[in-house]
């Protein structure tokens, strides 16, 4: 008998938001799109008889949407991901790629998925309500890699920790990120992100930053950013005044950041190693605090 299942799983409310970061009318609603990107997925195998074989280990919807969000915001080890799942470590490998990329299909239809592309920012920015915006970094450990190059392509710094780091613009309103940077290496600085990736926001409009953007600029945009103590000096009574406005302000993109890391595989150390996973897990994780913030905002 499998420890977890969606059918046992969602008679405790509480415990399936701990286990999917989800209440259960979310994954619901979620499931109907994830059910169907999975049969366009699998509608190739279907029509070809060659590409059969053994049944699915995991036969409703609910269950295989049950089970990557299990492991998203969990982030078990995979030995520990079959034992509860009643499979083996290679069958929880396959399934946590192929859902993975199930789960983006379905959330890029829901809307919830950050563009990546700064002219599909501005694009889909300007349909929406006017609001200002915060930009900050976010930066993920991973193992130290055991190839001495990569070790050093990665090394963020700091604490001889390993790293890989992504850009988020989220509007201060309606806590939803809008742009979402690629993944860099850890010791890539903030502003060097954005001078590579030159997101764009719409003319007029506030983008309220910290001093790791200092001297970044958007065209037609108003950055608003905490002043830098000078060296040597101090900073006067109403430039203290006025960073602690800014501050208070800015702390969206903190508590935007913190919901992204509801889910475990980007708050713990990241171990997965195939290439450009990482990479899909930001976005995931992204489209999944788009989902629920929105959900959430809706039902107030």
């Amino acid at each position: 008998m499998k420890l977890f299942s969606y059918q046992s799983a969602k008679e405790n409310k509480n415990a399936f938001k701990s286990m999917t970061s989800l209440t259960v009318e979310e994954f619901d609603e979620l499931c109907a799109v994830f059910q169907e990107c999975w049969e366009e997925h699998t509608k190739e195998r279907e029509k070809d008889p060659s590409k059969g074989g053994c049944p699915p280990i995991l036969k409703t919807a609910e269950d295989r949407l049950f089970f990557i969000l299990f492991y998203f915001k969990t982030y078990p080890l995979q030995d520990v991901l079959a034992y509860s799942f009643e499979m083996s470590q290679s069958e929880a490998n396959k399934l946590i790629h192929m859902l993975s990329l199930v789960l983006k299909m379905a959330l890029q239809r829901t809307g919830s998925m950050p563009p990546r592309l700064s002219d599909k920012v501005l694009e889909k920015l300007e349909k929406e309500e006017a609001q200002d915006y915060a930009m900050d970094g976010t930066e993920r450990e991973i193992v130290r890699p055991s190839d001495k190059d990569v070790q050093q392509f990665f090394y963020s710094g700091k604490g001889k920790c390993h790293a890989i780091k992504n850009n988020i613009i989220s509007g201060i309103f309606d806590r939803q990120i809008k742009w979402l940077s690629g993944t860099h290496e850890g010791k890539k600085h903030d502003k060097k992100i954005c001078d590579e990736e030159q997101p764009r926001l719409p003319e007029g409009s506030t983008c309220y930053d910290d001093t790791g953007f200092l001297g970044y600029e958007i065209k037609g945009v108003n950055i608003c950013q905490p002043k830098k103590k000078p060296r040597d000096g101090e900073l006067t009574q109403e430039e203290k005044q006025e960073n602690r406005l800014i501050s208070s302000v800015r702390v969206v993109i903190e508590h935007v950041i913190s919901g992204v890391k509801r889910c475990r595989i980007v708050k713990d150390i990241f171990r997965n190693t195939k290439a450009e996973f990482d990479d899909m897990v930001i976005e995931i994780t992204c489209a999944l605090h788009n989902f629920r913030s929105y959900n959430r905002r809706q039902a107030y």
